[in-house]
């Protein structure tokens, strides 16, 4: 059984957009990074060429999904390693904020993930300045 990765971007006060990621419905930065928690910086994550970090290769690596109110660098962040084996999108080796639990593993259907890498990659609204 696979895992259902969504993709949004938000505005935020802290940074013009940050990314919040939900499996199966939670988000996970919200239920890991406490109130006034964020989302990974949109341009970081999603960068136009496509190539940022959500980017899953056999090689495994370590993203940054979000941090505490008070920054990551005070109370850790909420990150995971990202690679991809054969037709799966593995997320594990979780480090989250504080005292809060790890989560477990998340197993994406392959295409799918790239899909959703690609539709939240190609919405760039967040990529024009709001106007005052």
């Amino acid at each position: 059984m696979f895992n259902h990765l969504r993709i949004d971007v938000l505005r935020s006060e802290r940074c013009t957009a940050e990314v919040r990621v939900r499996v199966d419905g939670a988000d996970l930065v919200a239920d890991t990074t406490g109130p006034g928690g964020f989302g990974g910086y949109a341009p970081l994550l999603l960068p136009a060429t496509g190539e940022g970090p959500l980017r899953a290769g056999a090689e495994a690596r370590r993203v940054l999904l979000g941090e505490p109110e008070c920054t990551g660098d005070c109370c850790g962040y909420l990150a995971a390693s990202v690679r991809r084996h054969d037709g799966l999108v593995v997320w594990s080796d979780w480090e989250t904020p504080g005292d809060e639990p790890r989560l477990p593993d998340f197993r994406f259907d392959a295409r799918r993930y790239d899909a959703e890498l690609a539709r939240a990659t190609a919405d760039r609204w967040w990529d024009v300045p709001p106007v005052p």
